[in-house]
């Protein structure tokens, strides 16, 4: 492992844990402090500290002579107080460098703090790396809503690419920085295809195989292409071998890719209510979720303790005032948003979550009750939550090679 990427996972495992959960909102406010203020007032105060503490260590030489006149003295007091300031700025220079290396093993990922609301106490890890729907985009402003309004702690990791440091959605074997689902209640994935290094596919899979809460959007029901010769093949999308057929989507999440239902760019998603009861619906009626994303085919019935919650109305246009298609597919309305359990934990998957679906409040207020329910927090859904956009957001429409070059995940912070 190079020794930047070992760098980043003894970042990763020191900011999240599990002796700091208690106090998550630190790493937060030590990431400002180190990019902001830490090299102005740090390195001064360190110094000072340092040469108050150990006076004879920084002492000018010429000093232990004994010196019988008061100009021989004073000579030395100016001399002693140029040798000061010379180590002052030198080690000014060394902690800057320190700083500026720690904050670059830091740099790729987001942690947006929790505080007050619903979900305090409790950490969240989305994960991005898709091609076609802008995880990268959308994850960062889900992660916002969930700890600015529920009080979530969020941390959101990205598709780096090793050599530019950037955020790259083709760059389909590195997401760094998760170790931090040792420490989390609840993961989102916001995957496809990607073809993780083992040692970075073994934390996502102890992660599902612990039996621990996880959410999965739109192409995450296909989140893995990975080569027979690598040793999670049995989590490939199209998988057939053994037990795990279908891989990852279709054993853990109940659905891998099938097609799409809709026709891709010229009809849009409206959904319906399918279980009017269920905590994951509260405030939310017919028509209040829409996207320009399509309805994703789905095996019918449900695999496993699968259970439809909202179900996909296809549109014959692309905007939410569009009428409900009139051929044979409105007789078999396929769901984009159902529960099921895998190994003890609750799972929810919607086949919609694109980044330019997130302005429909709808979505929204779906996304953030899913993840309540994940976490056993059910009671806590209201249907008046704050579920508004934090900050301005505007995403990029959906599409192959449409990712902004050139971005780091600090573009995306708060």
């Amino acid at each position: 492992m190079q020794a930047a990427e070992r760098t980043t996972r003894f970042s990763a495992k020191r900011l999240l844990s599990s002796s700091e959960r208690q106090r998550r909102s630190k790493p937060d406010i030590l990431q400002g402090v180190r990019f902001f203020l830490a090299p102005v007032l740090l390195p001064h105060c360190f110094a000072t500290a340092l040469l108050f503490q150990a006076p004879a260590f920084f002492k000018h030489p010429h000093e232990l002579i004994n010196h019988s006149s008061h100009a021989a003295e004073k000579r030395l007091q100016l001399n002693n107080l140029h040798w000061q300031r010379m180590m002052k700025t030198f080690l000014s220079f060394l902690i800057c460098s320190l700083l500026i290396q720690t904050a670059s093993a830091d740099e790729r990922w987001l942690v947006f703090p929790g505080g007050e609301g619903p979900g305090k106490g409790k950490h969240i890890v989305l994960v991005a790396g898709d091609h076609e729907y802008r995880s990268e985009e959308a994850l960062p402003q889900l992660g916002k809503i969930l700890s600015k309004h529920l009080g979530f702690q969020c941390t959101v990791l990205f598709p780096i690419d090793p050599q530019s440091g950037e955020i790259n959605p083709e760059s389909v074997t590195n997401i760094p920085g998760l170790e931090a689902l040792d420490d989390a209640d609840l993961v989102i994935l916001g995957l496809r295809f990607r073809n993780l290094e083992d040692d970075q596919m073994k934390r996502i899979v102890d992660y599902a195989e612990a039996g621990k809460p996880m959410m999965a959007l739109r192409t995450s029901t296909h989140p893995f292409n990975i080569p027979a010769n690598r040793k999670y093949h049995q989590y490939t999308w199209n998988n057939q071998a053994g037990e795990f057929k279908g891989g990852f989507g279709k054993q853990i999440l109940g659905e891998t890719w099938v097609s799409h239902y809709g026709k891709h760019g010229r009809e849009s998603t409206r959904g319906l209510v399918a279980d009017a009861k269920h905590p994951i619906a509260t405030g939310i009626e017919d028509g209040d979720i829409w996207g320009p994303t399509d309805v994703y085919e789905v095996k019918l019935p449900l695999s496993g303790d699968g259970h439809a919650v909202i179900l996909g109305q296809i549109l014959d246009g692309m905007t939410p005032d569009s009428n409900p298609i009139a051929d044979a597919r409105k007789e078999k309305v396929m769901p984009v948003a159902w529960t099921r359990t895998y190994k003890g934990g609750r799972v929810f998957v919607t086949t919609m979550g694109s980044a330019d679906d997130l302005p429909s409040e709808g979505v929204r207020r779906m996304l953030a009750n899913a993840s309540l329910w994940c976490v056993g927090l059910e009671k806590k859904i209201k249907p008046d939550l704050n579920v508004s956009i934090i900050g301005e957001y505007n995403p990029t429409p959906f599409g192959f090679k449409k990712f902004i070059p050139g971005k780091h995940p600090a573009d995306y912070d708060l």
